[in-house]
């Protein structure tokens, strides 16, 4: 049966390693994780992390935990934008697929370069120490999709480890999402904890 709370003790032991944050260990590969859990312990699972963030944002050590919120952030660019009252008129106008499409361009998600939003809010955000906790992910669906951020963001960040927490299952290769949903999307990431 599967423990959270020993999962995310395991978490804590892990991201304190200095190997971890020096990336050490992976073969060459960038430090990009998952922490996946069952989307219904999401409540349980934020209070963890805003613990977490808490205790090693205020200490003395040589790192601190900077949280991302991918749909804050949506939120706050389409606000930018001005594109956020007319999402409601698209979806009316044009359905749910469209606003996807519409969003993606706005962030420039399809795009494989370095204009993309959301993944340069995170960049000009962290500093060399820290640990990058990505969540979010289950808010944001299917507006954003994980893979693009974890595949795309080895253009911004290489430097600090990231995590990705995922409401599903990771098996190291493809994510499920509340359980029906399979992502068969390569993932450039590594499951932080078994």
């Amino acid at each position: 049966m599967y423990d959270l709370e020993s999962s995310l003790n395991r978490l804590e032991e892990k991201i304190k390693q200095p190997n971890f944050r020096q990336n050490k260990g992976l073969g060459n590969e960038v430090g990009y994780y998952v922490f996946d859990y069952p989307a219904e312990q999401e409540l349980f699972v934020r209070e963890r992390i805003k613990y977490l963030k808490d205790k090693y944002g205020n200490s003395n050590l040589d790192f601190k935990i900077i949280v991302f919120d991918l749909y804050d952030i949506i939120i706050d660019l389409l606000l930018k934008e001005g594109f956020l009252n007319l999402c409601d008129e698209l979806e009316k106008n044009k359905g749910l697929s469209e606003i996807i499409i519409a969003i993606n361009e706005m962030l420039r998600m399809e795009e494989d370069n370095q204009n993309n939003e959301i993944l340069a809010h995170i960049k000009n955000n962290i500093e060399d120490n820290s640990i990058v906790f990505l969540t979010g992910v289950g808010k944001c669906f299917p507006f954003l999709r994980s893979h693009k951020v974890l595949n795309n963001l080895h253009q911004y960040i290489d430097n600090v480890p990231v995590v990705m927490f995922f409401p599903g299952e990771y098996d190291g290769q493809s994510l499920v999402l509340f359980s029906e949903i399979k992502d068969d999307n390569y993932y450039r990431a590594f499951k932080i904890v078994e």
